[in-house]
């Protein structure tokens, strides 16, 4: 099948991939008068008393904010706002079918941070949670912390944190099927982007020592002119031999490649410098950093990548919906590092030890069960760090 062509067809028949469809009846006088004037002025009044009834008394508690400002539209790059709301739609789309969770799309037409953030924020409290998508870094970085600081629902970015919990679990159990220790591992990172820092966090977090991550200006360190301040704080946590160069001088001797950045930039001599049953993850999209058969030929035991087409996807519809799922469920205040773990953890086990391969380091994001089992977990280690209001 040609994607782009038939997908074109078929949004031209949708015109649209969502649509509101009403939950309470108006088909005659009374109901009218219940659903909406004069009935209505009551829950109005008790959400006026009491602002936590707004969970109760209207459809907050299951909806999600999935907002953009078109900067960083999947591979497409700044393409703006409006060109962004197939994307919004799409992911409104997942978040209802994999986690029942009710979202709506917005797009903002400001890449000014604080524009976002305060008309983010001033509609805050219509939602139950706020996804932030396809917005570039550094910038990303900053409008999540500042609508972190003003709003008491959680604020994810997707794009940072599904990729790093969806990474996490993967090579949970992919170190389970090459049988290698995550705190004996030399990790190589190719993109400090977004994806390619939350990873390094998540995985730091997780209980890795030894990751080095390069940008297209090199390896970064401590002191590098080109770091912003979130790479020096990055820098403060990774690289800890202290390599400066390129990534061919972080790879020899690796144990794992993680690549969210380019195509087609390693070849199978460069996969043959890392370290006997070395762990690949190519994430670029649609073009990975090097081809699964050319990784295999280098040496490769385990391969993964951003596409269908391959075994092992690394696909953030695994995370998202059920991390969401889990945090409305409990109105948590926010999706913190705990939480996060909790869901890479619960992605992991749906894969039985018994079943693990090479080829079967992930579940699949139609296998049953799922996004309920990340729900649940993320729903108890909310509770476990005290950001669970119920």
């Amino acid at each position: 099948m040609d994607y782009l062509k038939e997908s074109l067809r078929l949004h031209e028949l949708w015109q649209g991939k969502i649509e509101i469809t009403p939950r309470a009846p108006a088909g005659n006088r009374d109901e009218l008068s219940l659903a909406y004037t004069p009935g209505v002025a009551q829950p109005c009044l008790e959400i006026q008393k009491d602002i936590d009834k707004s969970y109760t008394l209207t459809r907050r508690h299951n909806l999600c904010l999935v907002v953009t400002d078109g900067s960083a539209v999947l591979g497409l790059g700044n393409i703006g706002p409006e060109a962004g709301m197939p994307v919004m739609e799409g992911k409104c789309v997942l978040f209802k079918a994999f986690g029942g969770v009710d979202a709506f799309p917005l797009c903002v037409k400001s890449q000014d941070v604080d524009e976002f953030v305060q008309a983010v924020y001033l509609i805050s409290g219509s939602f139950g949670g706020i996804n932030l998508e396809d917005i570039s870094a550094p910038r990303c970085f900053e409008i999540e912390d500042k609508l972190k600081a003003r709003c008491d629902i959680p604020v994810f970015h997707d794009d940072q944190h599904g990729t790093a919990v969806v990474v996490l679990a993967a090579l949970s159990n992919a170190l389970k099927v090459v049988g290698k220790d995550k705190k004996q591992i030399r990790v190589a990172m190719s993109g400090a982007g977004a994806a390619g820092c939350a990873i390094a966090r998540l995985l730091l977090d997780w209980g890795v020592e030894d990751i080095a991550m390069c940008d297209k200006y090199g390896v970064i360190y401590e002191g590098r002119p080109e770091n912003d301040q979130y790479l020096a704080r990055m820098a403060q946590r990774t690289n800890r031999r202290g390599v400066r160069g390129g990534l061919w001088d972080i790879l020899p001797g690796a144990d794992v490649f993680i690549g969210v950045s380019a195509p087609h930039l390693l070849n199978k001599e460069d996969i043959s410098l890392m370290n006997k049953d070395a762990i690949v993850f190519a994430m670029a999209n649609p073009v990975p950093e090097i081809e699964p058969e050319e990784a295999s030929a280098g040496g490769a035991a385990v391969i993964a990548t951003g596409r269908s087409d391959h075994p092992n996807q690394v696909n953030n519809v695994l995370a998202f919906p059920g991390i969401f799922r889990g945090a409305l469920d409990v109105r948590a205040r926010e999706i913190n590092e705990t939480m996060k773990l909790a869901a890479a953890q619960a992605l992991a086990s749906m894969v039985p030890e018994s079943e693990l391969s090479a080829d079967r380091i992930l579940p699949r994001p139609f296998d049953p069960g799922v996004g309920e089992a990340v729900a649940r977990a993320v729903a108890q280690a909310a509770r476990d760090s005290g950001v669970a209001r119920i």
